[in-house]
């Protein structure tokens, strides 16, 4: 026991940083989805193109290929382009390059929930607003938005919790720089010492589990706080003819 309580203190101060990438990432990529599902969406034949092109790239490779493919092309700038202008630190250092691929990854498959909620949201309730005299913009803030986010938020939630997860390849597909380690890395240096692999990963996969366990309670809560204009689900019940 108290191999595993030491554990524990050991890799508390690594969990900050598979937090920091996915709170870095999580508005960034909300909001770049937003606008990938419209222009998927879109009538406008080029919009479309480089929507579902971008969608269709990030969500057919893996995340481990995408960080290799972006550190290896800062990489090949930096003497021409990163270190002139004196950011050459910045950008090659895992705290920005980390969450910018996150970024772009989550952003292509949130899109696609967002564009298939959007697919899904009533077409009456639109037509309505557009007989009610409402503007395209009106119509998408007070009838598409609330019914798209309903709907997706699920979805979306999962995506999020698959994101946290996602950043135990960070350190992995990135240099190490200085005393940063997070779950993975605090790990795998902790079994080179003992070799106890049962032990340290299975510290480290709890503190994914705790962390994945409050992000499904708080998103939890916004999804009730989204459907509390619908009556209460009544809970499932037990009855002896059941069993009969």
């Amino acid at each position: 026991m108290d191999a595993f309580f030491n554990d524990l203190a050991v890799m508390a101060p690594a969990v900050v940083f598979n937090i920091y990438f996915a709170l870095a990432s999580i508005p960034l990529g909300f909001v770049m989805a937003v606008f990938l599902a419209l222009g998927k969406a879109s009538s406008n034949p080029l919009i479309n193109a480089l929507s579902r092109g971008y969608i269709y790239a990030f969500r057919g490779s893996p995340l481990f290929i995408q960080f290799f493919m972006f550190y290896s092309l800062a990489l090949s700038l930096n003497l021409t382009v990163w270190r002139p202008l004196g950011i050459s630190g910045f950008v090659l250092h895992p705290l920005f390059m980390g969450p910018l691929v996150l970024v772009l990854n989550t952003a292509a498959y949130t899109a696609e929930i967002f564009y298939g909620a959007l697919r899904a949201v009533p077409r009456g309730a639109v037509e309505a607003a557009r007989a009610y005299g409402m503007s395209r913009s009106q119509q998408f803030r007070r009838v598409v938005w609330p019914n798209l986010i309903r709907l997706a938020w699920p979805a979306y939630t999962n995506e999020v919790v698959f994101l946290f997860h996602a950043t135990a390849i960070v350190y992995f597909a990135l240099p190490v720089v200085g005393p940063q380690a997070d779950l993975m890395i605090t790990a795998k240096t902790l079994f080179e010492r003992d070799f106890n692999a049962f032990l340290h990963f299975s510290v480290a996969a709890l503190y994914f589990l705790v962390v994945s366990l409050v992000v499904f309670f708080l998103f939890g809560l916004v999804y009730q706080r989204l459907m509390r204009h619908l009556p209460a689900q009544p809970g499932l019940r037990f009855s002896p003819k059941w069993f009969r």
